[in-house]
């Protein structure tokens, strides 16, 4: 569903499946989450390794969207990681400070990494990424509904 800005590097890193649901995962609703876990049977297990914790990280703008960084200021993140009984590993990080959210994110992100990524990725992150992807047309369409054309009004004047 993501569009890549550069599909053939995406085509050959091997990370960019998991760092794309990486993401969905950390947009996810908590509900989403637990909804997609609670289909599996036998319910997974798994051990807490780090976290969940909360702190704080500072974000980085650029000067318009291109230009030399500058601190923006800082957010409230939660991490936290897991391992299942097989010995897979699954992180979070996300913006926020709802701790289970992040634990059950880590929890789909090791499962993800299992033979039940079929199964999870059809529950969970395609129809989450759609979700998502609707959501960010739609900030989209009310910023465009309220953008003005600065070369219109100099000719009107």
């Amino acid at each position: 569903m993501t569009q890549s800005a550069n599909p053939s590097a995406e085509a050959t890193d091997p990370s960019a499946p998991r760092r794309r649901w990486l993401g969905v995962l950390a947009r996810a609703p908590r509900e989403s989450l637990r909804a997609a876990l609670a289909t599996l049977d036998p319910a997974p297990a798994w051990t807490r390794l780090r976290g969940p914790e909360t702190g704080m990280i500072m974000v980085r703008g650029r000067i318009g969207g291109d230009g030399s960084p500058f601190n923006l200021g800082e957010m409230t993140v939660t991490r936290c990681s897991v391992a299942l009984p097989c010995g897979t590993v699954g992180h979070a990080w996300l913006a926020g400070r709802d701790e289970r959210r992040a634990e059950l994110a880590a929890v789909c992100d090791a499962l993800l990494q299992t033979a039940l990524f079929a199964r999870l990725n059809e529950a969970l992150i395609e129809p989450e990424e759609r979700r998502q992807a609707m959501e960010r047309e739609q900030v989209r369409r009310r910023a465009a509904a309220t953008r003005v054309d600065f070369q219109t009004l100099a000719r009107m004047g």
